[in-house]
């Protein structure tokens, strides 16, 4: 894949010239991967910042989030923790700070990391030099055995598929060329699929201009994962901005230096996202696993104890480190900031009786 977005745009026109328009899934996936090769998206110099950027507290929730589901399994001897999409480390090296406190849990860990930049792997393996990271292509390459899986803001950045309502009829967009303007628009075409056959009954009647999201790689992976939890043991704790409920609208979003932009100019240049599913993401696992959730990030985190976390760490720091503190733990829970549009969601196998924690709260945010 070229490193050079202009040469990337120049491969997408030629291959709709030459093939037709292109779905908006391949048209996704080229400049993803482009853009993870050829950048360094992450944090305040970058294009956007995950929470785990924001502030270790976040990291250190999880961690002893990933602890009590280890002691609550019996401490098994032996452990994968795989982190989906792990961005720069920060995530990854904030749980291995956090479990040190429990040396067995530690030692019965191996850490998996599941991405295919080599760029960003070698930013990992700088952040992780100390805990023997392992890395892989894809999550079908994890060895065999009871696994924790983490996947933060790794499922948004997924291909999806459109469908919008024209004429009483679903089309597909996709993306086509304009070569006079030298530009990608969207285009409708007859789909490959039914869709109405994925919607609620509910949608069917929907009303003319309506759009309709699908993302079947995210699917297959979280079946995969859900699967792999149920067959092996373990848990998957997915965080990521998105809805509870199936429904119609065009969440498709491009972001640049903190900025919202066209996600049709450009490509390799910006991060390309959507919104993820839970609703749907709830009805496939719950197939094969145990689903806790969805709940918001606020009330996850609230209920795990960051605010307590917040208060230790402000009694070891001055003014203004305490200042910022504060703002980061009100950036992660507030309503208005991270902690309503961002949901969490876990699974566990049917066959235990495990009880993840940070679900069983009220839901007043």
């Amino acid at each position: 894949m070229p490193e050079d977005p202009k040469q990337l745009h120049n491969i997408i026109a030629e291959r709709i010239r030459s093939q037709g328009p292109v779905t908006l899934a391949e048209y996704m996936g080229l400049a993803l991967d482009a853009y993870y090769s050829s950048k360094n998206p992450f944090g305040i110099t970058g294009d956007f910042i995950t929470a785990p950027e924001i502030s270790q507290m976040f990291g250190e929730m999880v961690g002893a989030w990933l602890v009590d589901l280890w002691l609550q399994m019996g401490s098994p001897p032996e452990v994968r923790l795989v982190e989906l999409g792990p961005g720069r480390g920060t995530l990854a090296a904030d749980i291995m700070r956090t479990i040190s406190a429990w040396p067995n849990f530690k030692a019965s860990m191996t850490l998996h990391l599941v991405e295919t930049s080599q760029r960003l792997r070698d930013i990992q393996a700088s952040a992780l030099k100390n805990h023997h990271a392992l890395w892989h292509d894809s999550f079908s390459s994890i060895p065999e055995g009871i696994c924790f899986v983490i996947a933060n803001e790794f499922f948004d950045a997924l291909p999806i598929q459109q469908f919008e309502k024209v004429k009483g009829k679903w089309q597909e967009r996709r993306v086509g060329y304009d070569s006079q303007k030298n530009s990608f628009y969207f285009v409708s075409a007859d789909p490959d699929m039914d869709v109405t056959g994925l919607m609620p009954e509910k949608f069917l009647s929907a009303p003319e201009g309506s759009i309709f999201e699908i993302s079947p790689l995210s699917l297959q992976i979280l079946e995969e994962i859900s699967n792999r939890i149920a067959l092996q043991g373990g848990a998957a704790l997915i965080i990521d901005y998105g809805h509870t409920e199936p429904g119609f609208g065009d969440t498709l979003q491009a972001v640049a230096r903190h900025q919202y932009s066209d996600p049709l100019q450009n490509p390799g240049e910006k991060d390309i996202t959507a919104h993820v599913d839970f609703g749907t993401f709830k009805t496939v696992a719950e197939q094969t696993a145990v689903v806790a959730g969805p709940v918001t990030q606020g009330q996850f985190l609230t209920a795990l104890g960051i605010e307590t976390r917040a208060q230790k760490l402000c009694e070891k720091a001055d003014e203004k480190k305490r200042r910022d503190i504060m703002a980061d733990l009100h950036r992660l829970v507030d309503p208005q900031e991270m902690g309503r549009l961002f949901k969490v969601m876990a699974l566990t196998p049917k066959e235990t009786i495990i009880e993840p924690a940070g679900f069983n709260q009220d839901k007043r945010q």
